[in-house]
């Protein structure tokens, strides 16, 4: 009979030797079958230390080994498989429907970075391109007091962020609004918060299996992956409040965003994967 620590490092060997792509809640192939063994097996994804030495039975085993196989053939992320994705220790349901949530904002959320910006004035926040609606949701936990719209341009993405707004108990204060950027959109907003398309197109021809297994929609950026960051800041400041700022995701395509908007001036902020990769604007700066 298999442990659980037997499993995931027969799982890491598969996986490693597959080839798989990782990026969706995991960095490596021993942490993605951690996840999947856990999950599988019904034991919290973070009490590997106490299920470790566990023994499973050749029925889970065989279990285990189908999800695993799953994995591999489908090339589908993690998530897509358990239907769930954490961010901040925060659980999320996701599908096919919805990109899955990674989003380094929910980082600055939780560690209190963008709260100098924000004050008793920070009434009304937009969580733009909401996909499962994780931003919004964590938004609105990490700030009681606010109100907060989440639109996206996706109906399908917003049934799947309909579900977390109602499994975490905010349909009283997230409000889901069908929108191609900010057009139905009025505000005023004192915070907007973006993790938008923004890959560029050589980037887009270059995904792994997994990344494409996500809508397109919610990648694609255009040739240089500033197509809808140029539509936002144009259209932003006549939505924001007047010391209103904007947070931006941008992922690796810093160069890019330079090269687009080399006058504007923008506050880089720290995240555990750099200070690249997320952006703070105010009102002011946008309108300059």
């Amino acid at each position: 009979m298999s442990t659980v620590i037997e499993l995931i490092e027969a799982g890491e060997r598969q996986l490693a030797e597959a080839g798989v792509a990782f990026g969706h809640g995991t960095t490596n192939a021993f942490d993605e079958a951690a996840w999947l063994v856990l999950w599988r097996l019904g034991l919290p994804l973070d009490g590997l230390d106490e299920a470790a030495e566990r023994p499973v039975s050749p029925a889970d085993a065989a279990r285990v080994a189908e999800l695993l196989a799953a994995r591999i053939a489908t090339r589908k992320p993690a998530a897509y498989l358990t239907r769930e994705a954490w961010l901040q220790g925060v659980s999320f349901y996701v599908d096919e429907r919805a990109i899955v949530p990674r989003s380094f904002i929910a980082e600055l959320l939780a560690d209190g970075t963008i709260d100098p910006w924000l004050g008793e004035h920070t009434q009304r926040v937009l969580d733009l391109c909401t996909g499962n609606g994780s931003l919004a949701v964590l938004a609105a936990l990490t700030y009681p007091d606010i109100r907060v719209d989440a639109a996206d341009l996706s109906t399908e993405a917003l049934e799947v962020a309909a579900i977390n707004v109602t499994r975490h108990q905010l349909d009283d204060r997230v409000t889901l609004v069908e929108s191609d950027g900010l057009a139905a959109l009025r505000g005023p907003y004192d915070l907007i918060l973006c993790n938008p398309p923004y890959v560029n197109a050589q980037s887009m021809a270059a995904l792994p299996a997994e990344y494409r297994a996500e809508p397109e929609l919610a990648l694609a950026g255009g040739a240089d992956g500033m197509d809808f960051v140029r539509r936002l800041f144009a259209d932003a400041p006549s939505r924001m409040s007047e010391h209103a700022v904007l947070v931006l995701e941008i992922g690796n395509e810093r160069a890019h965003f330079e090269a687009a908007f080399p006058k504007l001036e923008v506050v880089w902020l720290a995240t555990s994967a750099g200070d690249d990769q997320v952006l703070l604007a105010t009102r002011e700066s946008l309108l300059s």
